[in-house]
């Protein structure tokens, strides 16, 4: 075995390497995030038929309340409960003391009299019972509410109404008939001083006793017996059956809720996430191998299967919205536009399928995104247009609208209970695919690729290198226009890419912007090249390859478009100059590295065709004469040529695509260089021009 086949074997053996760590480490985080003990073991809807065969009992088990009941339960108990309050006698003899203390010579103004009258006034207050101000305003709310009193060892249920607040204990001490005369005299006293709340919560005994209550609601509300048919195929899921089902899981998780179970799920996800991975990987490995081999392609596929499962993971585990938000038809647009259709479809199959070990309802999930993604892939081949956006973002949410229409409607016969909730999601999901226009300039820096967008961008001439062209070189732009118009006409004719090859056609000479004097299309009447030796013009002309790639490299062009610059000319020689040094040193055998370009031959069909279409359209320029058999034999000569020494062996161009190319250059050569009639002039009579000589001397 010799040296390049141990650096083929080797290189193999690392690129190997490379995709079996990606497949293992996007089979991990994919499992990683999975839910497992957050799963289901039964996947129904309420109000819809259960497409599973029938369920029996296999053990005795309570039929749960749900959360709802059980919390509207709660809340009626907390609505009835009667808090405890205390009578706190020490209260009224405080306020009592203090009062005849401070008013030992009666009341200011008023007659010994209304001192006793006041006292006897307050003490009646006390006996009824006073409360703190914001807790009677709280429980006073509902006039219905009640409160326990305790008194001693006995409680009673009093109505919150027949106590006084603070406030209202006030106001009451001047509804007596013989204080209210009084009353403005009484309000300078201040006797809203003597007022305190003599009925205290017992937050203690109230709390025990809210908690014994609360704590004796029953969480079921039925028994399920050992072999009772919980439910059959085709019956249709109820409100009832639905929590019995849940509740069966409950106490089948509560029964087998161990460390071996959780192991065997996660093996199970392993299992299947792996064959997943796998079956796609394979198929890259068969059919697309172009992509397998492009670490770039390759990364950009596993991501959009690994991103979107773990999106949907996350929003399942943690119950955020629904699933169906998610713009998972992003992925086969972007698959589309930057490889192809097949790809798109394998690579959303199996992001689906992956997604749908997630999800509750598998079976819509699956043929909901599945729809969608195909409308996504037939609606959008290319994007060069922002509108094309919107159009797809319609056509995608109509068509899983209308599907998942179709899903209600084969389990349903009632229209009026459809989820409408559904088809906001789907709305939502829509509007979120517009975001596949901002998101394609991430995914072109990100993996390398170049869209139509791009490309569309790069090719107006009113901006950038190509304006710059236009003022420096002009010969050379003009020349670039007619290469781009020849190659575009030929990759329709052989069903190449036709933009790509119009942009990488006008970028291709931007390097003669550095010398364009020293190129025959930029000279008016001087060539430099007349008194310089043919080494050193060889140098000049070929370094416009080499500076093009150091403008392109500064301009941040795509490096589809420099392949252009380096392979128009590819590992050629500059005959012109060698077959000169040659003729001139006839005995001597002259180095071709001086005279060769430094690029590579074309290795794709539009490099070729742009390498074809250059050669043509500069030789074409020294025809002596235009006629058919010139300009065929001149397109025959050249493209044979290019080759006989082999420019075309790295590409996977064909011979009928050369044929054709030779075609459509021969034609189109001819209409630009057609000969025009000669229009024959007017025979005139000897008066006549007689007459226009006489008048041509006046």
């Amino acid at each position: 075995m010799d040296r390049k086949d141990r650096n083929q074997d080797a290189h193999y053996g690392r690129n190997m390497l490379t995709r079996a760590f990606i497949v293992i480490v996007t089979v991990a985080l994919i499992v990683w995030f999975l839910p497992r003990e957050e799963g289901q073991l039964f996947h129904y809807g309420v109000g819809k038929p259960w497409t599973s065969g029938s369920v029996i009992a296999k053990f005795d088990f309570p039929v749960y309340k749900t959360d709802e009941v059980i919390k509207s339960e709660q809340d009626s108990i907390k609505k009835q409960f009667q808090p405890y309050y205390n009578i706190d006698t020490e209260v009224e003899k405080q306020m009592e003391e203090k009062f005849l203390k401070d008013f030992q010579n009666g009341l200011p103004g008023l007659s010994p009299a209304y001192k006793n009258l006041v006292l006897k006034r307050l003490q009646q207050l006390y006996q009824t019972g006073i409360m703190n101000m914001p807790e009677f305003n709280a429980l006073a709310k509902d006039t219905t509410n009640m409160v326990r009193l305790v008194s001693g060892k006995q409680a009673r249920s009093q109505h919150v109404g027949s106590f006084y607040s603070t406030l209202s204990a006030y106001e009451q001490l001047f509804q007596d008939e013989h204080l209210s005369t009084q009353r403005q005299a009484l309000q300078k006293c201040n006797l809203n001083e003597y007022i305190e709340p003599n009925l205290i919560y017992d937050k203690e005994r109230s709390e025990t006793e809210l908690d014994e209550q609360l704590s004796s609601i029953p969480i079921a509300s039925g028994m399920v017996l050992t072999g009772q048919k919980i439910i059959d195929r085709g019956d249709i899921v109820d409100e009832y059956t639905g929590r019995v089902l849940e509740s069966f899981e409950r106490e089948m998780k509560r029964r087998n809720a161990t460390e071996s179970e959780l192991a065997s799920t996660t093996i199970g996800q392993i299992i299947f996430v792996t064959m997943m991975v796998l079956f796609f990987t394979i198929y890259l490995g068969l059919f697309r191998r172009d992509y397998f081999e492009k670490p770039r392609s390759i990364m950009m596929l596993f991501a959009f299967i690994t991103i979107f499962p773990i999106l949907v993971s996350l929003m399942v585990q943690h119950n955020i919205l629904s699933v169906y938000i998610l713009p998972l038809a992003i992925t086969p647009i972007f698959v589309r536009i930057f490889m192809d259709s097949r790809t798109a479809f394998i690579t959303h199959v199996i992001m689906v399928l992956i997604c749908a070990a997630a999800v509750k309802y598998q079976y819509e999930f699956i043929i909901v995104q599945l729809v969608a993604g195909l409308a996504a892939i037939y609606s959008l081949r290319d994007l060069s247009r922002r509108a094309q956006v919107f159009k797809t973002a319609l056509l995608v949410t109509i068509a899983s609208a209308v599907i998942y229409l179709a899903l209600q409607l084969m389990q349903t016969n009632a229209v009026l209970d459809l989820d409408t909730d559904m088809y906001v999601y789907l709305i939502i999901n829509g509007i979120l695919l517009l975001l596949v226009y901002p998101l394609m300039y991430v995914i072109e820096r990100t993996f390398g690729f170049t869209s139509n967008v791009t490309l569309f961008e790069l090719s107006n001439t009113n901006k950038g290198l190509l304006r710059d062209l236009s003022e420096i070189a002009p010969g050379t732009f003009q020349h670039s226009i007619t290469v781009g118009n020849l190659a575009a006409e030929i990759a329709n004719r052989i069903e190449a890419n036709s933009l790509l090859v119009r942009t990488g056609a006008l970028y291709h000479d931007i390097g003669k912007m550095a010398n364009p004097v020293f190129f025959t299309e930029n000279q008016a009447t001087v060539n430099p090249h007349d008194n310089m030796p043919y080494a050193e013009s060889a140098r000049i002309v070929i370094s416009h390859v080499t500076e093009g790639l150091k403008m392109a490299e500064k301009a941040n062009l795509p490096a589809i478009i420099k392949n252009f610059i380096l392979t128009h000319h590819g590992h050629g020689v500059t005959k012109y100059f060698y077959i000169k040094e040659q003729n001139e040193h006839p005995d001597e055998e002259i180095d071709k590295t001086p005279f060769t370009y430094p690029g590579t031959n074309p290795f794709t069909r539009e490099q070729a065709i742009v390498m074809m279409a250059d050669a043509v359209e500069a030789a074409s320029r020294s025809l002596s004469e235009y006629t058919e058999e010139s300009i065929t034999n001149m397109v025959n000569r050249i493209i044979d040529s290019q080759l006989n020494e082999g420019f075309f062996r790295s590409c996977p161009i064909t011979f009928r695509d050369i044929e054709l190319a030779k075609q459509v250059l021969i034609g189109r050569l001819k209409n630009i260089y057609h000969t025009r009639i000669s229009y024959p002039e007017l025979q005139k009579s000897e008066e006549e021009e007689t007459t226009e000589s006489v008048a041509e001397e006046k």
